[in-house]
């Protein structure tokens, strides 16, 4: 009796380990396709600049730094810009914006970025002569 009920329990182990990898591998292939449940997209979509940038867009399914680098995201080829200038970045359903250090500083609609902010569908970014839209679909 005692190994009729041991057996019983390994196979209900074996079962619920099963269920726990397959939740877990479904879970894992939306991550890797990069989809969001909360359907939240946004996109940054470069106003006004040099030739080469202007109308480029971007989505933003993780953290996006411009700046100067070449391993920057957006890479803004101008004296002014630092290296690594400013992040965007998703917490939650939200975009926020913070500025990496920069030696001359970012703007959200005319003001200074002094700590991260969120921003809204529609704000402007500048990083000197280069305008930044922010948009949310």
């Amino acid at each position: 009796m005692i190994d009729f009920v041991l057996l019983a329990g390994r196979i209900l182990l074996v079962v619920l380990l099963y269920i726990f990898l397959y939740s877990l591998m479904r879970t894992g292939v939306g991550l890797v396709k990069g989809q969001r449940k909360d359907g939240a997209i946004w996109s940054i979509v470069v106003e006004r600049g040099p030739s080469g940038l202007k109308g480029m867009k971007v989505d933003v399914l993780g953290p996006v730094v411009i700046g100067r680098s070449p391993g920057a995201d957006i890479v803004i080829p101008e004296l002014y810009v630092s290296g690594k200038h400013a992040r965007f970045s998703l917490q939650g359903p939200a975009l926020v914006i913070e500025d990496l250090g920069s030696t001359n500083g970012t703007m959200i609609n005319g003001h200074e970025l002094v700590e991260p902010t969120i921003l809204r569908d529609g704000d402007e970014i500048e990083v000197g002569d280069v305008v930044l839209k922010v948009k949310r679909r």
